[in-house]
């Protein structure tokens, strides 16, 4: 039994029916969004913890980064909404956000550009190492081990006690993932790497590593690095979610910069998790034809039958995906840029996307496209391969990892992570000998 009181210095009163004794816990209150009871106490007073399997109604941090408001569909970096940014900035511009707090000054924003720039090249042993997998080693397996391996490369950035270190490494790791991205996808190909270009911005850079070879010049469509650069900046940050608080609890151990990000890497790998966009193609691969939609817009709407439209609705936004609509534009600009108009299935998607947002059963429930919806469908656009989906994911949330990753650094009241559980198996029991089993 509970009871809460509000005012500055509001408390929660949680009684005990065990022995009729009552605990008073402070309450915390957000600046915006729901404020928290300040369990750090409780197991000292109560001999209890709190059971709350997934941590989803447990704040584990105090966080100044990145607000949700999933039933209102909202996303504020630093309290500017998402769809502002998008329109208005660009993602070396929203890195300098996530990472200070503030936008920057043009004069700030060309010192941080400059500074990305001239990381981005990798060490030139790290393409021996690149060398070492498998021909047919899956895009993320790369990405894991190589970002885990610079802590090898970059010995003047480990130490995480130094802030100056600490932004070096925050640099290098903004600036180095896109190579590891597109070297990733060469590898995959047999193609030769193709080095970064000092002259180009930062999407068009990793576009032009992608698609680039030494055979003749590759001109980035600004179309295109437009829509990359905005999936980039809707994909920076998504406040704690399991790749970021595997970021923070495996820093809370004092781990270097490169071994978190490798950590949150595997996290994202997780179809739960970074693979939503993948599953968009698989769906529409399903349904496989415009003249099939209606049996599987019936089969969504039966409770009974398994099938789910992929890329409707979303675990954390009940209302409309407030990153859909500029990621919608973005898909309809690329597809005619690339003059895309007999690929059945992105014909197939468009459909979908028109009877989802005309039919009263998605519009009542709110099961709007949302952003894995349109960036699949850009990424196959693009001819990029669904095996690459979850590597741009991680190329885009790298800055929002690092960016949380300072904020733990930072934080005076960070401890370890150390997770309790409810434990139920065998009490304490003797060791029986084997001749007696």
């Amino acid at each position: 039994m509970s009871d809460t009181s509000q005012g500055k210095n509001a408390t929660f009163t949680l009684t005990d029916n065990r022995n009729g004794k009552s605990y008073e816990l402070p309450v915390m209150d957000a600046s915006v969004g729901p404020s928290v009871i300040d369990v750090r106490k409780l197991y000292a007073e109560t001999d209890c913890f709190t059971y709350d399997p997934g941590f989803t109604s447990t704040g584990s941090c105090e966080s100044k980064i990145t607000y949700i408001d999933g039933d209102l569909g909202v996303l504020l970096y630093r309290g500017i909404p998402i769809q502002e940014l998008a329109e208005h900035s660009d993602f070396m511009e929203v890195c300098y956000l996530l990472l200070y707090g503030e936008l920057p000054t043009a004069a700030q924003k060309k010192k941080f550009e400059t500074s990305i720039t001239y990381h981005t090249m990798l060490h030139e042993q790290l393409a021996y190492f690149f060398r070492g997998f498998r021909r047919d080693a899956h895009p993320m397996a790369v990405m894991c081990g190589v970002v885990g391996a610079l802590s090898a490369f970059y010995h003047d950035s480990t130490d995480i006690n130094d802030p100056h270190h600490r932004m070096i490494a925050s640099y290098r790791l903004i600036a180095k993932m896109p190579t590891i991205a597109a070297w990733a996808y060469k590898y995959s190909l047999g193609q030769p790497f193709i080095y970064p270009r000092n002259e180009l911005s930062y999407a068009e850079n990793f576009l032009h590593m992608m698609y680039s070879t030494p055979c003749e010049e590759y001109r980035v469509s600004p179309v295109l690095a437009r829509a990359m650069d905005r999936i980039l900046t809707l994909h920076a940050d998504h406040e704690q979610n399991a790749s970021t608080s595997t970021v923070r609890l495996a820093g809370s151990s004092g781990a270097n910069p490169f071994a978190c990000i490798s950590a949150g890497i595997a996290s994202l790998w997780g179809p739960a998790h970074g693979g939503a966009n993948e599953a968009v193609l698989n769906m529409l691969a399903e349904i496989g034809h415009k003249d099939n939609i209606p049996t599987f817009i019936k089969k969504a709407k039966d409770k009974d039958d398994p099938f789910r439209l992929m890329g409707f609705g979303h675990r954390v936004y009940k209302n409309m995906d407030p990153r859909a609509n500029v990621m919608r534009q973005s898909c309809h600009e690329v597809l005619a840029e690339l003059g895309i108009e007999d690929e059945p299935l992105l014909d197939l998607a468009m459909e979908l996307e028109r009877i989802a947002l005309e039919d009263d059963y998605f519009v009542q429930r709110k099961l709007f496209p949302n952003v894995d919806f349109y960036s699949g469908i850009i990424f196959k656009a693009m001819g990029i391969p669904t095996s690459m989906f979850t590597v741009l994911f991680a190329v885009a949330r790298t800055v929002g990892w690092v960016a949380q990753w300072n904020e733990m650094i930072e934080d005076p009241s960070q401890k370890i992570g150390r997770p309790r559980q409810l434990y139920t198996g065998y009490t304490e029991r003797s060791y029986v000998p084997i001749d007696k089993r």
